[in-house]
């Protein structure tokens, strides 16, 4: 795994290299830095949607079991940091941030169900937001051969968010079953608990209609939301352009970044993606990659105090000052 991860951040690497010399570094730097205190907008709107993703998640905890909201939106802080600094394949911060929730009496099954559900919901709203943009397309610069390969690759997601969901039915049991047993090391009555007890949070949680509506709700406004970060980039570079275009931009460009979940940080091929889509609403490679670095500034700005912040909490969890350190840590109650 280690290796594959080293493999496809050197792909990356080069890939970013290839897109930096065909778009002219020059003008990179120029349309970097023409964007001035849109930075620090595109910054406070990523802090915004990190927020209200973070109530997304909260809501579809059970009512009287759901954390904190502020102790919710830390957490996804740090989920976020994680999934967008660290090589975790985009989702190894959100089983950190699970744990993480046990410090605060969150039972450790409930925790792993509602961030299962979270990445469920996320990508299901993920993936409507792609068809938006792909509308959205269409109607702005008609038929071209980029609307087909996304309407493809658009139907190959919703595939795999397809078949993320029959894991989350009962029949998937059987393969987290056949897992778990082989974790136990002859504990086979510990993975089953743990298994069970899983489910019957995952089935609670789903068993609240208007919690998941709500997270629905707060994710897809969340999505559309971050377009903000397009459109004030490229409006302070001197290429105003829509909410609509911006829309498509961010939409295909998430989309782009969400297929290279292998590649760390999808280094190389987000900034290739936005070259492409840019391009059909007239927009230079230039300024395209740079709206890609100006979104990774945003990255790091959020991301680094964000990794801080997940080390102090672990720091004060090890020297018994957690939040609360009552709280179950596995999936299984007494679990050693």
């Amino acid at each position: 795994m280690k290796r594959l991860t080293i493999l496809a951040a050197v792909a990356g690497l080069v890939l970013f290299g290839v897109v930096v010399a065909f778009s002219g570094a020059g003008e990179i730097l120029q349309a970097v830095q023409s964007a001035g205190w849109g930075t620090a907008l595109v910054v406070l709107v990523r802090a915004i949607a990190i927020a209200a993703d973070g109530i997304g998640w909260n809501v579809l905890f059970p009512p009287g079991r759901r954390l904190e909201s502020q102790v919710a939106m830390l957490l996804r802080w740090v989920r976020e940091s994680i999934n967008q600094l660290l090589p975790v394949a985009a989702v190894g911060g959100d089983f950190i941030g699970a744990r993480l929730a046990t410090f605060w009496r969150c039972e450790g099954a409930m925790a792993w169900a509602s961030v299962i559900a979270d990445i469920g919901v996320q990508a299901g709203t993920q993936l409507l937001f792609a068809v938006l943009g792909l509308g959205l397309l269409v109607w702005l610069v008609g038929d071209s051969e980029l609307v087909h390969y996304v309407a493809a690759g658009i139907g190959i997601a919703a595939l795999g968010l397809g078949g993320f969901v029959l894991l989350q039915r009962r029949g998937g049991a059987k393969l987290f079953l056949a897992i778990g047993q082989k974790l136990a090391a002859g504990r086979e009555w510990a993975a089953l608990a743990a298994v069970e007890r899983f489910y019957e949070r995952l089935r609670e949680i789903y068993e609240n209609p208007r919690g998941v509506a709500a997270s629905v709700a707060i994710h897809s406004g969340v999505w559309i939301f971050g377009s903000l970060e397009v459109w004030i980039a490229f409006h302070f570079m001197g290429y105003p352009i829509g909410f609509a275009e911006a829309i498509v931009i961010e939409s295909l460009g998430q989309a782009v970044r969400g297929a290279a979940f292998a590649v760390p940080g999808g280094l190389g091929v987000q900034e290739g993606g936005f070259v492409a889509i840019c391009s059909l609403f007239g927009i230079p490679a230039g300024p395209a990659v740079a709206l890609s670095l100006v979104k990774r500034v945003s990255d790091l700005a959020i991301g680094l105090p964000g990794l801080v912040v997940w080390q102090w909490i672990e720091a004060r969890r090890a020297l018994g000052k957690g939040p609360d350190l009552a709280g179950d840590t596995g999936l299984a109650e007494g679990r050693r």
